[in-house]
């Protein structure tokens, strides 16, 4: 078996990749898009460039590829955190995923496809990816900013839905019309779910016996090799292999062993993760964005828009300002992954054949928007917080004029108020003296009895007469 053509062409996709890849970091994009374009490159649909490239060819790879995406999101998944904040974080993350999942729903039943399809598209629409998520919050330096917690959690309540939203619709898609039957794959769904969440909370212990050991190759081994298996087990239970990647991966970081497994865990996933963009690209025609264009560009504007709002209400119910509510908005709007794996479910359940290019373009666009806006969120703060706060100022310097000459008015009432009171505080005072004057005289006459003599003894410079006339009535001060 010859396969030298097949790994040179794969060979120089990953060279393609790369190149491609630096250039995306001087401008900040995610790998994500340059996968699928390096796919779209090397696909059977763009035979000008002569690559051709069959999709069977990296098939299996990614498949590991998409167990080792959930395995991880399952080992990041923050339990203590899920457990200690529920209450706060089911409010918060279930306001964000219920405003863009409600709507997006209304969104894809408009467009006429299908319930089923309908659903797939209001999946897609409605979660973040969280790779592309931690990733901007790393390289934009967020991770100290208040409200990146915030932010993290709403992410973490997003795992949670997706891992029941991937049960109830592997459930919808296998097409099964029986009542009973449906509703006996939801419980299994459901009961598998509740298994191992219940493990990964109480059994961390025990299971990590059973990675207890020093050796790498043999402990990669182990636990690549239970994604894998867990995968196969979810996809025979009926709830996908990327239920069953997750919830393993969520029981392999309730492990005292969890550091290390991420640690040797996320290059494999890197790898093989590319497989998966790679071969998704290989599956999208140019030829079919024409027609998806529109639905695309609405569903583009609706994330945006419900993101915004959404975002600024989360913020809003946990204490945070305008600005902060735009630094969430633009750092949760980011699509990728997920959507990707629906749109590999969809495809794989016969499905409306556009939802492939769909996924893809919305994917493409997301992935090179969200980064975009969330480098400029603080350029955009102030093209929505500056003119809002220039009218609060400008009303606050209104009412600050007018509080200004209530002040001044208020102060001169007061001068003058003091000024009245001194003036009468004077007069008092001098109507004391001349009222002891005249008492002093009186008792000097009463004692001497001879008004000759009180002057000769006299020795104030002030003329007291002996028969002092009647004193005119003052004209009172208004003030006084």
């Amino acid at each position: 078996m010859h396969l030298g053509g097949e790994l040179l062409t794969i060979g120089g996709l990953f060279l393609i990749a790369y190149v491609l890849g630096r250039l995306g970091k001087t401008i900040g994009l995610p790998a994500i898009p340059i996968y699928m374009i390096v796919g779209l490159i090397a696909s059977p649909h763009t035979p000008w460039i002569g690559l051709n490239v069959e999709s069977h060819t990296i098939e299996l790879i990614a498949t590991f590829g998409l167990i080792l995406l959930l395995f991880n999101l399952g080992l990041e998944f923050d339990q203590e955190e899920f457990y200690g904040n529920a209450g706060k974080l089911l409010v918060s993350g279930g306001t964000y995923v219920a405003i863009n999942m409600g709507i997006g729903f209304a969104f894809g039943f408009s467009l006429g496809w299908g319930t089923r399809e309908a659903l797939i598209i209001a999946g897609m629409t409605a979660t973040s990816s969280s790779a592309i998520v931690t990733k901007l919050l790393i390289e934009l330096r967020r991770l100290a900013n208040d409200e990146t917690p915030m932010i993290l959690g709403v992410t973490v309540i997003e795992d949670v839905f997706i891992a029941i939203y991937l049960a109830i619709v592997s459930v919808v898609l296998s097409g099964d019309t029986n009542v009973w039957a449906v509703v006996g794959k939801l419980a299994l769904a459901f009961g598998f779910l509740v298994v191992m969440f219940t493990l990964a909370r109480f059994a961390g212990k025990w299971v990590s016996r059973i990675f207890a050991t020093r050796d790498d190759e043999l402990f990669t081994v182990l636990f690549f090799g239970l994604a894998v298996m867990f995968g196969g087990i979810g996809d025979l239970l009926g709830v996908t292999d990327a239920i069953g990647a997750f919830v393993i991966g969520l029981l392999c970081g309730a492990t005292r062993y969890r550091d290390r497994i991420e640690q040797l865990a996320l290059p494999m996933r890197d790898v093989f993760a590319a497989f998966f963009f790679v071969n998704f690209g290989l599956g999208l025609d140019l030829s079919t964005f024409g027609e998806v264009l529109w639905p695309v560009l609405g569903a583009i504007g609706m994330t945006v828009v419900l993101n915004a709002v959404a975002g600024q209400l989360v913020a809003r119910m946990n204490g945070f300002n305008v600005q902060q509510g735009i630094n969430t908005a633009v750092i949760l709007v980011n699509r990728g992954e997920f959507a990707l794996i629906l749109a590999t479910l969809s495809a794989a359940a016969g499905l409306e054949a556009r939802i492939t290019a769909f996924a893809g373009l919305y994917v493409l666009v997301m992935a090179v928007l969200g980064p975009v806006l969330a480098v400029n969120s603080d350029r955009i703060g102030r093209l929505v917080v500056r003119p809002a706060r220039l009218a609060r100022l400008r009303a606050r310097l209104g009412g600050r004029r007018a509080t200004a000459a209530s002040a001044a008015a208020t102060a001169l009432l007061e001068a003058e108020s003091e000024a009245a009171a001194a003036r009468k505080a004077e007069r008092d005072r001098q109507f004391a003296e001349e009222f002891a004057l005249v008492e002093a005289a009186g008792r000097e006459e009463r004692e001497n009895g001879s008004p000759e003599a009180v002057s000769e003894r006299r020795t104030s410079s002030v003329e007291i007469p002996t028969e002092r006339p009647e004193r005119p009535v003052r004209q009172r001060d208004p003030e006084y």
